[in-house]
């Protein structure tokens, strides 16, 4: 299940932490794309996964590079590909967290709530330890009243 750090300093040293997801991806992610990349695509931007670095946009069908993915859809296959660093989520739409709250695995940052209505479970993390949690209400609750 996904770790959820909402306190930078909760994020453990040997784990590295990723802002920029755009440029991690364009940098690193883009090179990895493969047919597991393509259903994420397809239910994030609805477009389709042509080749490594090639999109159909749904807009006019054209052709695009992979680097013009919504940053929700590149942050959702940069946790997939690499699921031992931590990635925030402050661009990711609700299409988007709806897949990542639903991962078996990975790390993720974000300061405020940032919850699709349907999950499962997740894991908190703080310097006190960590807890599971799963239900909407609970994770809303943890997030704007844990310190």
């Amino acid at each position: 299940m996904i770790t959820i750090f909402k306190n930078k300093r909760d994020i453990p040293q040997d784990k590295e932490y990723v802002e920029l997801n755009d440029i991690f991806f364009n940098q690193n992610t883009a090179g990895k794309l493969d047919g597991k990349a393509a259903k994420f695509i397809e239910q994030i931007d609805d477009s389709k996964l042509l080749s490594k670095y090639k999109i159909r946009s749904r807009f006019e069908d054209i052709t695009l590079n992979t680097d013009q993915l919504s940053t929700g859809c590149k942050t959702v296959l940069n946790i997939f590909y690499y699921p031992d660093k931590v990635f925030c989520l402050k661009e990711c739409g609700n299409n988007a967290l709806e897949i990542v709250y639903g991962f078996e695995k990975g790390f993720v940052y974000s300061e405020y709530s940032m919850i699709p209505f349907d999950i499962e479970k997740v894991t908190v993390q703080t310097l006190n330890g960590n807890r599971i949690i799963d239900n909407y209400e609970d994770l809303k609750e943890w997030w704007e009243n844990e310190e």
